[in-house]
């Protein structure tokens, strides 16, 4: 299959190209260095032509408010392509718990953005991810000071980037869910505790802080952002701290 991936030169788009290309498909990363734009709808008919899947891994440049426009415009804009193009199947990466957080501007971008691909005209697969373990570092660089940093007890089930392009891969080159697949790592910790694991890995001897207000993640409410009933992925935390 040939396979039009969206977004194809970052952290998972990247990799879902090379797993793609290794099960012998023709995987092609587009992106603005390719002369991809999603927003101004540059290149996008040239890149979805010929494809029977389209794979959707763009990514807002910022996460609050403006988020909302840009998975609004982009969206409408590769729908548009990839439905003039004849594409077959088209496949975002979304995150668990998306439409359970409404207190979060990202968050509800990527449940619009879920919105549109649902009732778009195209059959198509969405795979929502829990939190990726490459990501902790900056998480814990939002509320951290010489000494200390502030994390609050939310529950998140870290996941690797790797295992994540790997799921992607798969949905892609298989025929569209109409739906959802969430994916998820296999251990559950709280955020608080997974910082005191990360420092302690690093060598780090601040201090952290449980704080219920610090951060993105204290908007979440509950375990929203877990899921024991997901496909699980096999990479533990500490085996890829190491």
């Amino acid at each position: 299959m040939k396979i039009a991936v969206i977004g194809g030169t970052g952290l998972i788009g990247s990799q879902v190209v090379t797993d793609l290309n290794a099960a012998g498909h023709e995987a092609v990363p587009h992106s603005k260095s390719t002369g991809v734009d999603v927003v101004s709808g540059q290149g996008l008919d040239e890149a979805v032509a010929g494809a029977d899947v389209v794979v959707n891994l763009t990514n807002s440049p910022t996460f609050d408010e403006a988020s909302l426009a840009f998975f609004q415009t982009s969206m409408d804009n590769l729908l548009a392509a990839a439905h003039k193009g004849g594409v077959g199947h088209f496949v975002i990466l979304s995150i668990v718990g998306t439409d359970q957080v409404p207190e979060l501007d990202y968050y509800r971008a990527k449940a619009l953005q879920e919105k549109l691909l649902a009732d778009g005209p195209i059959p198509y697969s969405i795979v929502r991810a829990t939190q990726f373990m490459e990501f902790m570092d900056a998480v814990l660089s939002w509320t951290a000071d010489a000494d200390t940093v502030r994390l609050p007890a939310t529950p998140i089930q870290p996941i690797a980037s790797r295992d994540v392009a790997a799921a992607v891969a798969e949905v892609a080159a298989g025929a569209p869910l109409n739906g959802i697949r969430n994916i998820a790592g296999p251990e559950i910790f709280t955020l608080d505790e997974l910082g005191r694991i990360t420092l302690s890995h690093k060598g780090d001897n601040r201090t952290v802080v449980t704080d219920p207000t610090a951060g993105m993640f204290a908007a979440v409410k509950g375990d929203v952002l877990t899921d024991k009933d997901a496909h699980l992925a096999p990479t533990r935390y500490t085996d890829w701290l190491s």
